[in-house]
């Protein structure tokens, strides 16, 4: 786990060993300090010798100097240092994540993921930071002064050797039961988070449903675990303070007693008592920062674990090593295709479905809720691997292609419409970042996003606001089917991407495929069978499964759940609904995510 986290130091090697080595400079001339007053008070003060006086001040002087610019210097490196530790570490983190497959980031959640690259990250550098000066700084302050009592006077130093062992105890006693709570606190944490992201993505419901206080119960639920169980810990560990002020004052109270027996027995002098009193002092206050360093480490070590596991974390989906990369086609072929996002063959959500389409058809995919048309769909992209079976695209298996060469040829229309913060321009420049004006156009125009574009007073540079919250569901799916017609791919796959779209605009968006992209293979998944009678295939899942393929008319011949569909979306009784009505009028809606 450190050697992962060391190689984040990078290129703040340099300030990161340069803080150390400054403290080391601060802790030598803090040791001598008190050498240099008690030859002050022995042979200048107590003497009467003031060029003793004089020539010793000059030099306590220069070495208190000399001391502060040293810690100065320290204070500023290991900032430095942290900070960019910090940086290069959550970097490392993200980019990993970048490459997760959707199951890996299924194994850690979203809101984790956001503790992680957070939280646990500040708590991973505020101990960098404690490690490179407060743990140099300690230790040598308890080694150097321990070795200067000893110079002074042997037998008084031992009163140290007593208490210091003493102190390691009760510490590691402390941290000991502390570290597990920590641990299970930041694992509460990642609910924390969970219920803040869902409460904040579902407002809208949650205001319409009017179940605020329900959200503020889970909120206080999760909250008071946190407050409970960091009271628990900060419990144990107020322990700390209470067992060093033991140690310091019987420290000095035996220091102080036995001195003055030494001094009037003549074995100690008042200049050599006044140095063991602050020498007390120093491997005292060592201590207590070597406890806070204890602390904080107690609290980061739970941290960098959780980090750790973000950079060991490899995509289960990898490139080999010879990969492809060119997709010839848009030809589809699936294998004895079997899925299970467990990967337990035992719990299938796609079951021995063999299907072959041809470069440059239209295909149509049709079926009930949880009949695992998007699951179908995913697999060609490789956003998932077949569990048994094979997918290949343009004659290869996609396990065989160059994930980036693969996922460029292949472009998605998701069910969850996503937009950016930013521009109608920069959102629609996701499909192709080189793209021209004139070519945003023409894929808008294809998608029938223009009309509204144009109505917008700033036109193609409107802002869009976080979620497109700012335009209607309609309004959202057009533009991201702009976005990926930009891709030019070989593949176009809309999951259910003209639901929110009146009947006449789908059919508008159907007629431009056909007409400016017959050579790009389209896949289009949807509830409504005209989105899909004029494809030159389609496809019935029923649970897990290929249950028909055909035509239109040889589907109503053959499978009777393609014609009870039909039948019930165009042989009504009851009155359409608000919404049906509305885009028989061919207006948008007014549905957002």
């Amino acid at each position: 786990m450190i050697k992962k986290l060391l190689r984040c130091v990078g290129e703040y090697k340099t300030p990161s060993l340069l803080a150390p080595a400054c403290v080391a400079m601060e802790v030598v001339l803090e040791v001598l300090i008190p050498l240099m007053m008690a030859h002050l008070l022995d042979y200048g003060i107590d003497a009467g010798n003031m060029t003793v006086i004089l020539r010793t001040g000059a030099v306590l002087t220069a070495a208190c100097m000399c001391s502060l610019f040293f810690g100065v210097q320290s204070g500023r490196y290991a900032a430095r240092a942290s900070a960019g530790f910090a940086r290069n570490l959550r970097r490392a983190m993200f980019y990993n994540v970048q490459d997760f497959s959707f199951s890996n980031i299924d194994k850690f959640s979203a809101a984790s993921l956001v503790t992680r690259l957070t939280t646990d990250v500040s708590n991973v550098q505020n101990a960098y930071q404690m490690i490179i000066r407060i743990a140099v700084r300690a230790p040598l302050m308890l080694v150097f002064s321990l070795i200067m009592t000893f110079t002074i006077h042997a037998r008084l130093a031992l009163i140290f050797l007593l208490v210091v062992p003493l102190l390691a105890v009760g510490l590691y006693i402390i941290m000991t039961h502390a570290h597990p709570i920590f641990e299970r606190v930041f694992h509460t944490y990642d609910r924390l988070n969970n219920v803040v992201q869902e409460n904040l993505r579902g407002i809208r419901v949650v205001k319409s449903y009017v179940r605020e206080e329900h959200e503020k119960e889970k909120f206080e639920e999760v909250s008071g675990s946190i407050y409970r169980d960091f009271v628990k810990a900060e419990q144990l560990l107020a322990f700390n303070s209470p067992l060093m002020q033991t140690a310091v004052y019987t420290c000095m109270l035996l220091i102080s007693w036995l001195g003055a027996r030494f001094i009037v027995a003549g074995d100690l002098s008042t200049g050599e008592l006044t140095s063991l009193i602050t020498y007390t002092m120093q491997i005292l206050s060592s201590l207590m920062m070597l406890s806070m360093i204890f602390v904080m480490v107690t609290m980061a070590r739970a941290s960098a674990k959780r980090a750790v596991e973000v950079l060991d974390e490899v995509s289960d989906l990898q490139s080999p090593t010879d990969a492809a990369r060119e997709v010839a086609d848009g030809s589809i072929v699936f294998e004895h295709v079997n899925f299970s996002y467990a990967g337990d063959e035992k719990r299938l959500c796609l079951k021995d479905v063999s299907l072959r389409i041809e470069s440059g058809q239209t295909i149509g995919i049709l079926g009930g809720t949880g009949s695992a048309k998007s699951s179908l769909v995913q697999l060609i992209p490789r956003l998932y691997d077949a569990t048994t079976g094979s997918v290949q695209v343009g004659g290869l298996d996609v396990r065989r292609y160059d994930l980036e060469t693969l996922r460029n040829q292949v472009a998605m229309v998701l069910q969850k419409n996503v937009l950016f913060s930013g521009t109608i321009k920069e959102n629609l420049r996701w499909g192709a970042a080189d793209a021209s004006d004139e070519e945003l156009i023409h894929a808008c125009r294809l998608a029938c996003a223009d009309e509204f574009i144009e109505k917008f007073p700033q036109g193609y540079d409107t802002m869009i606001e976080e979620g497109g919250s700012n335009v209607s569901g309609g309004q959202k799916q057009r533009l991201c089917i702009a976005r990926a017609l930009l891709k030019k791919p070989k593949i176009l796959i809309l999951d259910d991407s003209t639901s929110a779209v009146d009947t006449h605009t789908d059919a508008q968006i159907r007629r431009a495929f056909r007409e400016e992209i017959p050579e790009t293979t389209k896949i289009i998944i949807a509830q409504r069978v005209s989105s899909v009678q004029e494809a030159d295939q389609i496809f019935v899942m029923d649970g897990g499964s290929v249950a028909a393929a055909g035509t239109h008319e040889e589907l109503l011949r053959s499978s009777p759940i393609y014609r009870e569909v039909y039948e019930s979306q165009t042989h009504k009784e009851e009155p359409p609904c608000a919404d049906q009505t509305d885009r028989q009028k061919g207006g948008d809606t007014d549905e957002q995510e």
